[in-house]
């Protein structure tokens, strides 16, 4: 084996060349400005231990060592003092001494670094536990150099870390490195991601005067610089005073104080640190992983020294997720929380943002966002859309419909008003909303041709994106075809939802005036029968399933894409799990009573309803009743159109599956923005740097309870968790009023029932609900429904009366009372309860006899 290898020789590996030696040599391959120079290869030291009898005398020493008598009983000292003895065996020496010749005069003075084998590895970095020698002049000092670094490899530090480290002084060999010594004014260490914040969209610059080992020791305080990833921009600085600086000096190095005019001054320029971190990405994208860079700059041009792995990178800082911070608004996740139950990966947040700010009038108000993100949960700022109505006059209407998509608002609480004058609400929206209204018109008329053609538009469009061979073939389909059909979807959803105007708020209100709100709720039902209502297809469909009259794959194709988590794009759809149909079809056979004897029911008792309206307000029932079936078929068309937004949220989910398959990227795209996926596509891999602190947001929000349906002011959501008497329903920064102590909410579905209740927490957990027992849980949507044949009632902390649980319970005949805020924290499954629905009412009349899951 050759005693000495070119500073880039592919042949200097970890066993050759020591894990310093490998590394600067695959930098200097990969195009990286390394110092010249050459190794001592660990052949080199293997044939003087051996040819002098060195490494018997170090077994000898090691053996006679004993536990009282210092690091390793003492013996590193005396097994360095025979690295003293005795010459270099001739061929070694020449083989050195050439190679240093050939370095050219201008190159007469070198730094000489010993790398060990077990020296910068992945989980182990050694670092410090052998000795640098620079600033050597000739070759003499450079062969002397060579032999203190080897005997480096005997330190009682180096001995007492392999030894806790576990690794054999045996095993161990050592090379040395040899290159041109940098005349650095300025020398640092750079981080490739913040080892302390754990940010891996940031890299960290320490700079310091002088050459590195100044920094590297810690006899100086470094400037310190924080580079943003994406722009190479600095976006933190800390100039330190720096008293002392490391300078070369006859035989080696010295401190020397910085001069007065230098110590606080910055030591790279902005511009100087991004260059430094466009040279900390390359080596990182090098070797795959992030690195420690030793650097130094010499006549305005950097010059790596050092890139070791970084063993010690602290677990990522989260990143905050929380639209309430410097806000007095008041915040609802009702209706919101059902569509979108659970904590959003930063993928479906950009998905659902980019729906939302197609389909809302005003979408920010002052600055005030009208939906936002709140420790990753869905919001509506309550506050935007309040102070919009006002300012057209609609004050008392809105309140109303608010009531009927958000809820009934708690005793005292307010909605407070963005400070915006009618006239500036006036300019700002006026114009946005007559374009709105013009497409939502025009889309209309459009809307049953839509959903006609819709689910076979959007499973040819799945079958293509998973059948995209590169990032150039998928993100030409994504701008030519998907991103224009999901939004199409979108603006079609607008124009189904704006389908009969305000006819329900007038309808019900004349309702509830003429017959009541028990007959009101009878009277507006109905809209399940024959399977025309979406929320109630899944289990209608079922059913036919079931009495075999339709087949596994038209059931599939029809809701195999609706399902609990059907916003969310990095969980599974029902249709992709093989087992789906037969567990739904197991639970749907201990129904002690199917849903179409429950519809039958309910459609008697609505005749009845409209019978005692003929009777008592004759001339009112056709009007009413053609109000009615308008709503009705608004209604229809919403759900229907609803339907086909979770179908398109199956298509994006499959473009970011495929997206992870073919960049490599693999489910960490789950946690980049839909343009940061495009950007991966691209072949720009910066935007994956922000995963860890995403991923670590995520994990953090995911564990924690079910935040407050309603929030004012700014929200902590780790300090409301951590508070043990917070209130499940609301939240208000200015008010700490306790809850009550009665369970009461929305009343969403007539009728009284006394039983036992079960509180689960999500659906998964459906299957522990006994036909007949109350079921009590925070939301619930279309995954919900089978569920409902087996339930006697529904208690929810979140909903108000056209949320999922309240129709299908009004179309079932189930009592429901939803809203509640805090029904989970209050009632315990087992516990006995009556409730009613029409009085929006929940009793625990016995508690249970043995504590069960709350």
């Amino acid at each position: 084996m050759d005693f000495v290898l070119p500073l880039n020789a592919a042949a200097a590996t970890l066993e050759t060349a020591g894990g310093k030696g490998a590394a600067l040599s695959e930098l200097a391959r990969g195009g990286l400005p390394v110092p010249g120079g050459f190794h001592v290869s660990t052949a080199a030291y293997q044939e003087f231990v051996t040819s002098t009898g060195v490494a018997d005398r170090i077994r000898a020493e090691l053996a006679a060592s004993g536990p009282d008598d210092g690091p390793e009983g003492g013996a590193g000292a005396r097994i360095r003092a025979l690295f003293e003895e005795g010459p270099l065996p001739s061929a070694l020496e020449q083989a050195v001494s050439k190679a240093y010749a050939e370095l050219g005069d201008g190159a007469r003075t070198v730094a000489v670094r010993s790398s060990a084998t077990a020296e910068d590895l992945p989980d182990l970095s050694f670092a410090g536990q052998q000795d640098t020698y620079l600033n050597v002049t000739g070759e003499s000092a450079l062969l002397a150099a060579v032999r203190r670094c080897w005997a480096s490899l005997w330190t009682d530090r180096a001995l007492a870390y392999r030894t806790r480290a576990g690794i054999a002084h045996e095993d161990v060999s050592l090379a040395v490195v040899v290159q041109e010594l940098v005349a650095a004014d300025a020398a640092g260490v750079m981080f490739t991601v913040d080892p302390l914040g754990g940010r891996a969209d940031r890299l960290v610059v320490n700079a310091a005067w002088g050459l590195g080992e100044a920094v590297v020791s810690g006899l100086v305080t470094p400037d310190t610089l924080v580079v943003d990833r994406a722009g190479l921009t600095v976006v933190e600085e800390r100039v330190a005073v720096k008293e002392v600086m490391t300078v070369p000096a006859s035989g080696g190095t010295a401190e020397r104080p910085v001069p007065a005019a230098l110590r606080e001054a910055p030591v790279l320029t902005a511009a100087e640190a991004g260059e430094l971190a466009r040279l900390g990405l390359a080596i990182e994208e090098l070797y795959g992983e992030p690195r420690d860079v030793e650097w130094a700059r010499e006549a305005g041009s950097f010059r790596i020294l050092q890139a070791r792995p970084i063993t010690t990178v602290a677990a990522p800082r989260p990143e905050v997720w929380n639209d309430s911070l410097g806000t007095d608004s008041l915040w609802t996740s009702a209706n919101l929380g059902e569509a979108v139950p659970d904590v959003m990966t930063p993928a479906t947040w950009s998905f659902v943002k980019a729906f939302m700010g197609d389909v809302m009038v005003g979408a920010s108000l002052e600055g005030r966002p009208m939906y936002g993100n709140i420790g990753g949960r869905f919001y509506m700022n309550l506050s935007v859309t309040a102070t919009l109505a006002a300012a057209f006059g609609q004050g008392r209407k809105f309140a109303r419909a608010n009531e009927l998509v958000f809820g009934r608002l708690p005793e005292g609480v307010v909605i407070p008003l963005l400070p915006a004058s009618r006239l500036r609400v006036w300019r700002d929206t006026l114009g946005e909303a007559f374009a709105v209204m013009s497409r939502i018109r025009a889309n209309g008329k459009q809307l049953p041709a839509f959903l006609e053609e819709a689910p076979a538009r959007c499973e040819a469009l799945r079958a293509r994106v998973a059948a995209a061979g590169t990032g150039e073939e998928l993100s030409a389909l994504w701008e030519s075809e998907v991103a224009p059909y999901f939004r199409r979807c979108c603006h079609m959803l607008q124009a189904a939802t704006r389908q009969g105007g305000d006819t329900l708020v007038k309808v019900r209100g004349t309702l509830e005036s003429l017959v009541g709100e028990e007959d009101a709720d009878l009277m507006t039902t109905g809209l399940g029968d024959g399977g025309r209502l979406a929320s109630m297809g899944p289990l209608l469909g079922l059913e036919r399933l079931a009495r075999g009259e339709t087949d596994r794959d038209t059931y599939t194709r029809a809701y195999g894409h609706r399902g609990p988590h059907e916003f969310e794009v990095s969980l599974p759809r029902p249709a992709e799990d093989a087992d789906w149909l037969d567990r739904q079809l197991a639970a749907l056979g201990t129904v002690e009573e199917d849903a179409a004897l429950r519809l039958a029911r309910q459609t008697a008792a609505r005749a009845a309803a409209w019978d005692r309206l003929a009777a008592e307000h004759p001339r009112r029932v056709a009007g009413i009743r053609a109000a009615v079936d308008a709503w009705a078929a608004s209604a229809r068309l919403r759900e229907a159109a609803r339907t086909e937004i979770a179908r398109v949220f199956w298509l994006l989910r499959t473009f970011v599956l495929r997206a992870g398959e073919v960049s490599g990227a693999g489910e960490e795209l789950f946690f980049l923005s839909r343009e940061e996926i495009l950007t991966v596509l691209g072949g720009d891999r910066t935007p994956l740097a922000a995963v860890p602190a995403r991923r670590a947001a995520y994990e953090t929000y995911r564990a924690l309870p079910v935040y407050p349906t309603l929030i004012r002011g700014e929200f902590d959501p780790a300090a409301w968790a951590a508070d043990p008497n917070r209130r499940a329903d609301l939240f208000d920064a200015q008010d700490t009023t306790p809850a009550s102590d009665t369970v009461s909410g929305s009343p969403a579905s007539a009728g009284v029932v006394e039983g036992v209740a079960r509180v689960v927490a999500g659906v998964e957990e459906g299957e522990a609900v006994r036909p007949g027992e109350i079921l009590v849980t925070t939301v619930t949507n279309i995954g919900w429904t089978p569920l409902f044949t087996r339930i006697s009632a529904i208690v929810t902390d979140v909903g108000a009366n056209l949320s999922h649980a309240s129709i299908v319970a009004r179309e079932l005949g189930i009592p429901a009372v939803v809203g509640c805020g805090d029904a989970t924290t209050r009632i315990r499954s087992g516990d006995r309860i009556r409730v009613d629905g029409g009085r929006g009412t929940v009793d625990v009349l016995e508690p249970a006899t043995a504590p069960g899951p709350a």
